[in-house]
């Protein structure tokens, strides 16, 4: 069988490349993709050229075809139906990790059922709501904690409505843009200009992947207090003011990577069960809040290439449309 996939093939470049599936084995299944979902600040890096070659190798995603820069198969963000496989899956919608394809074989422990009150677009968000989930047991919480989370991109967004679930006595959404003040209301969160942010913070979680937002995150934590960095930076190198909060008020900053369960969690939870969360966690309909108009995937090269030029797009999830 013939199938379709999205290559990238240079600075802001991608073109549609077609593939032969190989035959299904006894733990594998063939998925016919639905949507997927363009995870902007991962993808336009990736399509700028931007991961450093010494982690070439440790940042690729899990079904990746190619080498950085490029020609590569990225993406990890599929919902699809089963099509072909056990019988506790044919027929059913799965999430994958998976690039942008409209049909491909995986095995079977790659894919995750999805909950049937978890509509189509909404579950593209799972890989994004795992990461979110992750960086919450990195931050662990408490009773009535005071929380920052700063930049509101896809992840900055899914930790922040988490945490409203959180017993927490305060929690701030910290964003230089002010047009996301009215989708922090729909979601029932506080939004923050930076200037306006209150310090003192137990934890800050910082997820803007800019120089300015992780300043930020080091002056409102308090004493001892930990900060959390969420952003891939990629081969940009900011500079952090350690002789300033850092030093003097004893801050502890440490990285947060989805490709790793959280070091307080890794001994009871696998990547199933922490995507298995996630899933469950998108029953809440505020998600879609995130979602917005993508392209069909005929038209995804152009589309990617608009959207790496700066092309505004909708939402900060784009779907792709496999219909």
């Amino acid at each position: 069988m013939e199938t379709r996939a999205y290559w990238i093939t240079g600075p802001g470049q991608g073109e549609l490349r077609r593939e032969t599936l190989p035959a299904t084995g006894p733990d594998q299944a063939l998925v016919r993709s639905l949507k997927s979902g363009v995870s902007r600040g991962t993808e336009t890096l990736i399509h700028h050229g931007g991961v450093p070659t010494e982690v070439h190798d440790l940042m690729r995603a899990p079904f990746q075809e190619g080498d950085f820069p490029w020609p590569v198969k990225y993406g990890y963000l599929s919902v699809g139906l089963v099509e072909q496989g056990p019988s506790h899956l044919e027929g059913r919608r799965v999430f994958a990790l998976y690039p942008h394809q409209e049909r491909y074989v995986a095995p079977t422990d790659a894919l995750t059922p999805i909950p049937d009150d978890v509509p189509s677009d909404r579950a593209v968000l799972a890989g994004t709501v795992e990461t979110a989930i992750n960086a919450i047991w990195e931050s662990s919480p408490h009773y009535g904690d005071r929380v920052a989370v700063v930049g509101m991109g896809m992840v900055g967004a899914c930790i922040t409505a988490l945490l409203t679930e959180f017993p927490l006595s305060r929690l701030q959404l910290v964003e230089v843009d002010p047009a996301t003040q009215a989708l922090c209301e729909r979601f029932g969160i506080e939004w923050t200009a930076p200037e306006d942010a209150l310090d003192d913070c137990d934890i800050v979680i910082h997820c803007s992947a800019a120089e300015a937002g992780l300043r930020t995150a080091l002056r409102l934590a308090g004493d001892d207090a930990d900060v959390v960095e969420v952003s891939w930076f990629g081969d940009t190198e900011p500079r952090v003011p350690l002789g300033n909060h850092f030093h003097a008020r004893r801050l502890n900053l440490r990285a947060s990577q989805v490709g790793g369960i959280a070091r307080s969690r890794r001994h009871r939870r696998t990547h199933a069960d922490r995507l298995a969360l996630a899933l469950e966690a998108l029953t809440d309909p505020r998600f879609d809040l995130l979602l917005g108009e993508g392209c069909r995937f005929d038209d995804l090269p152009a589309f990617m290439a608009d959207l790496t030029a700066g092309g505004a797009g909708s939402g900060m999830c784009q779907i792709v449309d496999y219909s």
